[in-house]
Formats: structure tokens, sequence, C-alpha cells
């Protein structure tokens, strides 16, 4: 008789999420987005299921001192569009970094994150704060070092 191997599959209702605090100051913008990626969507538990939000809450603090290596602040650009005639704008990474601090980092960890609706709610459990406090004190969250 065959031995016969099982795959465990979590449940949304098994599993419960936990809170990390990441401090961004002087991180690489790229290797910081890959580590809390991960962390959003599961996959640095064995009990990683791709189809089950198995990740856990991020709190990052001095998101807008995220380091950004070369000489990318001025060659890179950030287009959008108004959706009128001629509506098309292009800001270099440095302008974007002065108007909204946490965009460029919100958009790196959101561009690896799955391309569903199970990525876009991996999206909401990730909390980018400017500042070095934050409201998130009764979670008891604990100091992720990366």
């Amino acid at each position: 008789m065959l031995k016969q191997m099982k795959t465990y599959v979590a449940k949304k209702e098994d599993f419960v999420p936990r809170w990390y605090i990441v401090d961004a100051k002087d991180k690489v913008l790229g290797r910081l987005a890959v580590k809390l990626a991960t962390i959003l969507m599961g996959k640095h538990r064995p009990t990683y299921t791709p189809h089950v939000d198995t990740g856990d809450f991020i709190i990052v603090l001095n998101a807008d001192k995220v380091k950004i290596t070369g000489k990318k602040l001025d060659i890179r650009f950030h287009k959008y569009y108004s959706g009128y005639p001629s509506g098309q704008r292009t800001v270099t990474w440095r302008k974007t970094l002065q108007l909204k601090p946490t965009f460029l980092l919100r958009e790196a960890v959101r561009r690896m994150l799955p391309k569903s609706n199970l990525g876009n709610k991996m999206l909401t459990k990730l909390k980018l704060y400017t500042g070095a406090t934050h409201p998130h004190e009764a979670q008891v969250p604990e100091v992720l070092e990366l």
C-alpha cells in the first residue's frame, strides 16, 4: 500500500496575523520593498498558501527617509494622467518624494504583490508613516530588524 502525502492548506479562520514595526531610515528602497512584500504575502511562514491571505501587518516608520541609490532621484520619473486631453504629467522621483513622501515605497511594494483583489487586501495591511510615531500601540507590534 502506498503512503499518501498530504498538503497543508491554510484557512482564513485558523490564522492570526502579527504586527511588526520596521524603521525605513537609510534602507535601500527596492531591497526594503522586497522584504515588506514577502511579509505581507505571508511567504515567510511555513503555512504559506497562495490563495489565502496569511500575511502580517507592517508599520513602517520614517518612510520618507528611505535611501534611493545612484542618480535615480533625477533620472526616474513618475507618470500620471488626469483624464483630460494633454493631461499627462511627469515628475521626477525627487519631486515626488517632496510632495508625497510615502508614495514611492507604497508603489514599490504594491507592484511586488499579486495583481488581484487579494493583492489589494494585502496592501491595506501596510501602514506607512513619515515620522517616528504611529497610532497602533494597542496592537502591541514587534520590532522587526531587516
